[in-house]
């Protein structure tokens, strides 16, 4: 009986893939969403395709209130089991069976100029604060950065091609000439030259050229943040934040930061007015315009 279920749960998994790889979405999206449902298997111990949107409600229940997960993560797992049951088996049932969690807004912390500074001066590494120096000066997501190759760094134009990033689109990102020597001192150190990924993760020997772990630039931020001794939450992905604000309180405009990050609705990018100090102090309080007597003094004080 165990075979069997196995062998179908395999055969399952085949077909979910082929799904995922029909529509042609991302490397990391087809693992998430894989990940999420073989989860869901193990917890009810039972092939994916006997259960349904009852068990799907009970177990977003169980995320919440066992695992502890936020309302974003427990959407991604409630996207990949939509996708399985109504693209992989075909299944109909309406977004009011199992309806998204409402997802809380939050701003997410920026370092100032002086921390970022702290941050990459902190790396446990060389190789760990190339990978820190890249994402703040590039506005790098962190997959996007393990799959550089070699022939991206284009030099003769100072710029970094960014293939396939999310959402599947290509976009050129500036170099700059502080980067570029950074690269340069990189590659002048490798004892073994990168053949195609810029940051190969074959291992010591590199024998095999396969990019590097994203997870490895995961735990170099964070190992990088304690160091630092920063109190605010760091990871990789704050970097690209404080990327995207520090342009913006440079002077750049909202439409270039998008284009940079390679978000698709400008609605995204302009967050970031809410996380830049320049544009905040530059507002003045409609309380300033008041013609208030102080404090200290009576109403029938004269001022």
């Amino acid at each position: 009986m165990w075979v069997a279920r196995r062998s179908l749960v395999t055969h399952l998994r085949k077909m979910m893939l082929e799904e995922l790889q029909r529509r042609n979405l991302s490397k990391l999206t087809a693992e998430c969403y894989l990940r999420a449902v073989e989860e869901f298997t193990r917890f009810y111990k039972r092939p994916p395709d006997q259960l349904g949107p009852e068990q799907i409600r009970q177990y977003q229940a169980h995320l919440f209130t066992d695992r502890k997960l936020d309302a974003n993560t427990v959407a991604q797992h409630l996207s990949a089991l939509r996708f399985f049951f109504i693209k992989t088996l075909k299944r109909n049932w309406g977004i009011e069976e199992t309806p998204y969690p409402k997802r809380p807004i939050r701003l997410p912390d920026i370092l100032s100029r002086e921390e970022v500074q702290r941050l990459i001066e902190s790396a446990d590494s060389p190789l760990h604060r190339l990978w820190l120096v890249m994402l703040y000066a590039t506005g790098l997501r962190r997959e996007e950065l393990v799959q550089l190759k070699v022939t991206d760094i284009d030099s003769a134009r100072m710029l970094i091609h960014v293939h396939q990033g999310k959402g599947n689109e290509d976009r050129d990102i500036m170099l700059s000439p502080r980067l570029l020597e950074e690269l340069r001192d990189y590659w002048r150190r490798a004892n073994f030259k990168p053949q195609t990924y810029l940051f190969p993760g074959g291992g010591r020997t590199h024998a095999t050229d396969v990019p590097m772990s994203a997870k490895s630039v995961f735990h170099a931020v964070k190992h990088a943040a304690q160091r630092a001794g920063l109190k605010k939450r760091v990871h990789p992905h704050t970097l690209r934040h404080c990327f995207a604000t520090h342009l913006l309180e440079s002077g750049a405009d909202l439409r270039t930061i998008q284009l940079l990050l390679g978000q698709a609705d400008l609605k995204t990018t302009s967050r970031y007015l809410h996380m830049s100090d320049v544009h905040l102090r530059a507002t003045a309080s409609p309380l300033d315009s008041l013609p208030l007597r102080s404090a200290s003094k009576s109403p029938e004080t004269p001022v």
